[in-house]
């Protein structure tokens, strides 16, 4: 039941809310026409273009070599529409208060989905050099299927090689959206702006945290737990971190980092280098160096 002050509370709280968003930057003006990104679409382009690197894995099981390339023009479609329309509302999402030409952001969101498209295959061939990288790393691999459909490693992968091409394109919001699915998922946090080389494998992966601005060479191994984050955040004026330094480390080609290591700062970790379980690496490794815990 409703008592005497009901109404007088509830408008002081909707008052202090709407008071508050636009002085704490918790509010986003939204202009007539302008979609917003839908988290619930984007899943869906992504299960969909999983089904387009991954035909007879993912969405239609029935698809066979006389109907493959039907099922993936039909997909390919479907996809451009879906993907062209969340990354219109992402470049509406991004823009300043006066920017309100939306007919140009259609027509750059419709640039950056075609260049995403014609990624596709050498995404696809990228993809290929991982599951072959998780199967020989992993004893209790029985096949190249079981990868594809069941490792959490792959999916966190194969949503970072996605969002990556279109961080690439600068596009706003999208590929972060991505990869925080991948994360929410899996508990593999790998940031759109990391730039990951052919034949990487994650084996188990919970807990895997890859920085933005992390470098990583061709052939590398990591393990659960393991960090390649930044050891400090230099900040401007106002005690902000200053965005878009070189930060993370660079990991060389074949190199294998084992569960729960730690890995800070602008460091290289030379070729053929082996980072043991549970270190703590803030200095720079050589090549075929060994680190261990002692």
């Amino acid at each position: 039941m409703k008592n005497k002050n009901y109404a007088s509370d509830i408008k002081t709280v909707i008052d202090e809310l709407t008071g508050l968003c636009p002085t704490e930057n918790m509010f986003h003006p939204n202009k007539e026409g302008e979609p917003f990104p839908s988290r619930a679409i984007m899943k869906d382009s992504i299960k969909l273009t999983r089904s387009i690197l991954f035909p007879g894995f993912f969405g239609n099981a029935s698809v066979n070599k006389t109907t493959l390339p039907y099922h993936i023009g039909v997909n390919v479609e479907k996809l451009f529409t879906m993907l062209w329309e969340q990354v219109y509302a992402g470049l509406c999402f991004d823009c300043k208060e006066e920017d309100i030409d939306l007919e140009a952001k259609r027509e750059k969101a419709f640039t950056i989905t075609l260049s995403f498209v014609k990624q596709l295959p050498r995404i696809k061939e990228v993809l290929r050099t991982d599951v072959e990288a998780m199967y020989k790393m992993d004893p209790a691999a029985k096949s190249y299927g079981e990868i594809i459909i069941s490792y959490p490693g792959l999916r966190a992968i194969t949503n970072y090689r996605i969002a990556h091409e279109l961080h690439k394109l600068q596009t706003p919001i999208i590929p972060r959206i991505i990869t925080e699915m991948a994360h929410a998922e899996t508990g593999i946090d790998i940031h759109p702006g990391a730039r990951i080389g052919e034949s990487f494998a994650i084996d188990h992966g919970t807990g895997v945290v890859i920085g933005e601005t992390c470098i990583i060479g061709n052939n590398v191994r990591i393990y659960q737990g393991v960090t390649l984050g930044a050891k400090s955040f230099p900040v401007d004026e106002n005690n902000i971190p200053i965005k878009g330094i070189d930060r993370h480390p660079i990991i060389k080609d074949n190199v294998i980092i084992y569960a729960s290591a730690t890995i800070l700062g602008r460091i290289i970790i030379g070729e053929n280098a082996v980072i043991g379980g549970n270190t703590w690496i803030t200095e720079d490794v050589k090549p075929n160096e060994k680190v261990f815990v002692k």
